[in-house]
């Protein structure tokens, strides 16, 4: 393939030259699409590096882009790239609920990054103007209206030829954990992390593959995987925007219907809200047997969530074998490894006592699950080529296999680091390996992803993943899918467990019951607590993680008082 040459995203693009049938379509208003061929995009992101150097942008300067729509940001993503400038993807505001505190950790951000311009759009340039003034490396406004415009004619439309060690883009991390953090993503570990994406995982043919995607661009799946990857690849992509998802999750399978789309990424949660949402109706009418691969990632994954996802969809045409479960992170540009194309699901069923008490990860019968003796945890796959995982103990001793430790990471895709922050780039970058914070266990090189080191909840000696905790809450009548946080606060005699979850019931006792005992079953493990927050009240990342120490903190800051249900 031609492509594979292509040294990096400036030459990709610039390859595009010309090819006019296909590119990115976007979903633009209701049942309005528009398609940006790989001729336009390259012409649209050459105008608009036009603009950010008739503006006085320079090679290295930061441009910080806050744009809802995709249509405007992914040309004024390229653009910058174009020209040398170094984009900075934030997300915008989702509403005005929670204004206050969006502007904070924006103006937060942007002073990590000290971006020249901030580029936005009319309708919300006012909004951002709060966090604008407390950036004093801003020295300016441009709005996407501005970059539609034609350039000035004396402005350089030329690309620059970047070094593989030269930063492309700086990618915040989301902050489930800790604060957010600019990792900066190299030419050479996008262009390494795009191929591996495209050809080793995903064995994408541009001729017969599309994709679509509602994932946020600011975030890395969405922007890496969706748009750049494809560039390098040049396989078309639909974008939804977002917030349709938000409102309509059915929204997704829909398009991936209407468009015969072979690929799709989400999170685990997506796959349970888009299963619930779904109506007998819509089942009916959908054809999704051209569907290759719905690749899940970005947290940990419910193998029951995907298995009654494949079930539900399979009078579709869904093949089971299209599920394929992932695994990434933003310090390794996006993503680590991909289980196996074609085959089925692949899960481990472990001993519980083993795994909690003394972190092994032994085999056991599948009969194991249904008297709560085992855990099941999903094969994410293997690295990918020129890549390699291994599992460490706290002293940094490399573990054999079915020993739970951090995983560790190291290849080509790995990023340069933290921008200016040295001492964290050391912390997690230094001695030649990726430090993920991420626990989990190999068999056979296939990595199985337990959870975040700093979520581990331990009660009563034993270790549990907060996650397995979550998932049990999540499916119970009534409980906003995706919005549970489980972790322990100290009690009278030792960590108690204290679970929240969104709900809108009009039962709130009764679900407490339920999930108590659910858990309790399930897990032989005591909720002190079970908080029925309303819909939207916990906290979570730009791409929608819960954030459980955040949780945690506010459950403390308001001494465990229970939060009325809507």
């Amino acid at each position: 393939m031609a492509a594979l040459d292509h040294p990096n995203l400036i030459a990709a693009l610039d390859a595009g030259r010309s090819s006019t049938h296909q590119g990115f379509t976007f979903v633009v208003g209701e049942g309005e699409e528009e398609l940006l061929s790989w001729d336009r995009l390259r012409a649209e992101a050459m105008n608009r590096a036009a603009h950010l150097r008739a503006l006085g942008l320079r090679t290295g300067d930061r441009l910080a882009i806050v744009m809802p729509d995709g249509r405007d940001f992914v040309p004024t993503f390229l653009g910058a790239t174009w020209a040398g400038i170094i984009p900075v993807p934030l997300p915008p505001p989702l509403s005005l609920g929670k204004l206050d505190s969006y502007l904070g950790s924006l103006a937060a951000v942007m002073n990590k990054a000290e971006p020249a311009y901030l580029a936005t759009t009319a309708k919300i340039e006012d909004v951002l103007g709060s966090a604008a003034s407390r950036v004093p490396s801003l020295q300016g406004i441009v709005t996407a209206e501005d970059l539609r415009a034609e350039a000035p004619a004396a402005a350089s439309r030329e690309p620059v030829d970047p070094h593989a060690d030269d930063i492309a883009f700086l990618q915040f991390t989301s902050g489930s954990t800790a604060t957010p953090r600019g990792v900066e993503v190299t030419h050479g570990s996008l262009r390494a992390n795009a191929w591996a994406i495209m050809r080793d995982g995903l064995q994408a043919d541009s001729a017969t593959d599309s994709g679509v995607s509602w994932l946020p661009l600011y975030h890395d799946m969405g922007l890496i995987g969706f748009v750049l990857s494809p560039v390098f690849h040049k396989v078309g992509v639909t974008f939804i925007p977002a917030l349709s998802f938000v409102r309509n999750a059915t929204i997704w399978l829909d398009t991936l219907h209407r468009t015969r789309g072979t690929i799709s990424f989400a999170p685990n949660f997506a796959y349970a809200l888009a299963a619930r949402r779904a109506r007998p109706e819509q089942v009916a009418k959908w054809d999704l047997s051209r569907v290759r691969v719905l690749g899940c990632g970005a947290e940990p994954i419910n193998p029951g969530t995907l298995r009654g996802f494949a079930e539900k969809f399979s009078a579709c045409g869904l093949r089971p074998e299209a599920l394929v479960p992932s695994y990434g992170l933003a310090e390794a540009t996006l993503a680590v490894s991909f289980d196996a194309l074609d085959e089925p699901l692949s899960t481990d069923v472990i001993d519980r006592d083993a795994y909690e008490r003394g972190k092994r990860a032994v085999s056991v019968p599948r009969a194991g699950l249904e008297v709560n003796d085992a855990v099941e945890f999903v094969s994410c796959g293997r690295a990918f080529p020129d890549h390699e995982v291994g599992t460490f103990d706290t002293a940094g001793s490399r573990l054999s296999d079915r020993h739970v430790g951090e995983l560790w990471v190291r290849g080509p895709s790995v990023a340069r680091g933290y921008y200016k922050d040295p001492e964290a780039s050391q912390e997690t970058f230094g001695g030649g390996w990726l430090r993920t914070g991420d626990l989990g266990y190999l068999v056979d090189g296939r990595i199985h992803v337990t959870g975040r080191s700093k979520d581990l909840i331990i009660v009563n000696g034993r270790n549990y993943d907060p996650q397995c905790i979550e998932w049990l809450a999540d499916d119970a009548p009534g409980v906003r899918a995706g919005s549970t946080a489980a972790f322990s606060v100290p009690g009278t005699a030792g960590e108690e467990l204290v679970v929240i979850v969104e709900s809108r019931t009009a039962r709130p006792e009764a679900l407490q019951e339920t999930i108590k005992q659910r858990v309790n079953e399930q897990l032989q493990l005591v909720v002190s607590e079970v908080v029925i927050a309303p819909p939207g009240s916990l906290p979570k990342t730009s791409s929608g993680k819960v954030q459980r120490a955040k949780a945690r903190q506010q459950y403390l800051d308001s001494m465990g008082s229970l939060l009325p249900a809507e």
